[in-house]
C-alpha cells in the first residue's frame, strides 16, 4: 500500500484537490481510500489526535488488515463522537487535511501535495464561505495555530508538489 498526503493551510483547496485526485485514480482502476483529517480534528485539538489515525488506520493497513476510526461529528458547533468508519485495504491511501503530511509520516509517504493560497485573508474568506460565518473566530484562531504548526513541522519544504487553486502547480 502506498500513502499520499494532501496538506496545507485551511481554505487552500485541499479537500477539492484530494477529491479530484481520488476520482482520477479510481477512474484509472486504482483502489483508493480517502481519510480526511477533518474526521479527527477539532478546534481544541487540531493535531494531537494523530495516534488515533496511526492506531486505527495506518498500522492495520500496513499489516494488510482493514482499519477503522470513529469520526468526529459536529452538533450545534460542538464535536461529539460520530459513526465508525471502516477503511478497506487499498492500493493507495490518501490522507487529506491540515497536518496530513506531518514529519512523523514522512518515512511512509509516497508523495506529499502542498495546497496553498498565498493570501491569508483570501484563505480565511474561503474557509468562512465553506464553514459559515459563525466559524469566523474559530477559523482565525485555527489559522494562527497553523502558522506555528507548519513553521515547526516544515511541511511545505518537504512537499513533492505545490498545488494552487485554479490549476497552478
Amino acid at each position: 500500500m502506498r500513502v499520499v498526503a494532501v496538506d496545507g493551510p485551511s481554505g487552500s483547496g485541499k479537500t477539492t484537490f484530494a477529491a479530484d485526485l481520488v476520482a482520477r485514480l479510481r477512474a484509472g482502476g486504482a483502489e483508493v481510500a480517502l481519510v480526511p483529517t477533518d474526521d479527527f480534528a477539532t478546534w481544541d485539538d487540531p493535531v494531537a489526535w494523530w495516534p488515533r489515525l496511526v492506531d486505527g488506520v495506518l498500522r492495520p493497513l500496513a499489516a494488510g488488515r482493514p482499519g477503522r476510526y470513529q469520526r468526529t461529528q459536529w452538533r450545534g458547533g460542538e464535536p461529539v463522537p460520530g459513526a465508525w468508519v471502516r477503511v478497506p485495504v487499498p492500493d493507495l491511501l490518501v490522507v487529506e487535511g491540515v497536518s496530513a503530511g506531518r514529519r512523523s509520516i514522512a518515512p511512509v509517504l509516497g508523495h506529499l501535495f502542498w495546497c496553498e493560497v498565498a493570501d491569508p485573508a483570501e484563505r480565511l474568506a474561503r474557509a468562512v464561505a465553506r464553514d459559515g460565518g459563525e466559524s469566523d473566530a474559530a477559523l482565525r484562531r485555527w489559522q494562527a495555530f497553523e502558522i506555528g504548526w507548519f513553521a515547526v513541522d516544515g511541511t511545505r519544504d518537504r512537499a513533492s508538489t505545490t498545488v494552487r487553486p485554479g490549476g497552478a502547480r
